[in-house]
């Protein structure tokens, strides 16, 4: 007994309709030349969907704020990193900016309290947090049996200063990208030190307002030059108190006061480089000798500026 082999009928359906392609319909499907059939197409089967890859998981251990560098006491600063993946971060309950390589900059004011804690808040919802212990400092305090002179602001005065002020304050809170905050500060002028950031005088129980900044006495007319990089948002001369004053953004919330000034080299939205000409040392506005007064503020703290410098060449 012989066998023969027969196509199965699929492979038998699409023979046909291979022919059909380079044969005429007639010969192959019927004998009427206007029937027409169209071509079997084989369906291709679907593929699957390529799976989607699953994050690995997050290790909360490596969530961390790295301190790089600072002084960590009244009036001092730090810089650090946070992890990849920070949304924000705080101070306590001031703002700290943080580029794109998560660096940031912050700072303690003149009566920072002991503890305070730095946080970064983490895409994932997480929140990191690193205690900072702020040591005190002893400030140069003189007592006085005297009554604190009254503040004097009478109308006439303040419908001028007024003006002054407000521009002080709006200068101060200007954010203009400037890269300064990451740099190693420089003397901007060099010569005596008359003046001390944080000094006091209480009036038989009663304080005054601090020293806020630096004195430095170099002589009258001495240029000085910008401590590091930075935006000029304000540059004015013959305010009541300040005389010729210059406002310097270094960004991430940190800016440059020199007031006293003889004359100014600069104007407003200049960009400096660090050693660039700012103008020259002054008496002008309330001061009772040629000096540059130096002043250094984040956010809304009093920082002093010897605790960002080198000793003094």
């Amino acid at each position: 007994m012989t066998f023969r082999r027969v196509a199965p009928l699929s492979l038998l359906s699409l023979t046909l309709a291979a022919c059909a392609v380079s044969t005429p319909v007639a010969d192959v499907v019927s004998n009427s030349e206007e029937s027409a059939a169209e071509p079997a197409v084989a369906a291709l089967p679907t593929p699957d969907p390529a799976p989607t890859p699953t994050p690995a998981p997050i290790r909360t251990e490596t969530l961390a704020i790295k301190v790089v560098s600072g002084e960590r006491t009244q009036g001092g600063w730090l810089r650090g990193k946070v992890p990849d993946g920070t949304v924000s971060a705080t101070l306590g309950d001031k703002p700290v900016a943080v580029d794109g390589e998560g660096n940031f900059f912050a700072a303690f004011d003149r009566d920072a309290p002991a503890l305070t804690v730095l946080k970064a808040t983490h895409e994932v919802g997480l929140t990191i947090e690193h205690p900072i212990r702020v040591s005190p400092r002893d400030w140069d305090i003189e007592r006085v049996n005297v009554a604190k002179r009254p503040s004097g602001s009478n109308e006439e005065w303040w419908a001028k200063r007024e003006p002054e002020w407000l521009a002080i304050r709006d200068a101060r809170a200007k954010e203009t990208g400037a890269q300064g905050w990451k740099q190693q500060f420089i003397w901007p002028v060099t010569g005596r030190v008359s003046g001390r950031f944080g000094r006091q005088r209480i009036y038989r129980g009663e304080p005054g307002s601090y020293h806020s900044g630096l004195d430095i006495a170099p002589g009258n007319g001495v240029p000085f030059v910008a401590p590091a990089d930075g935006v000029v948002v304000l540059a004015r001369t013959g305010f009541s108190l300040e005389g010729g004053i210059v406002i310097l953004d270094h960004g991430a919330g940190l800016n440059s006061a020199f007031i006293h000034m003889s004359r100014l080299a600069v104007t407003e939205g200049d960009e400096v480089e660090q050693g660039q000409l700012l103008g020259n040392v002054g008496a002008s506005g309330r001061a009772t000798g040629p000096h540059l007064h130096w002043s250094l503020m984040w956010r809304d703290s009093r920082l002093d500026p010897l605790l960002f410098l080198p000793p003094m060449p």
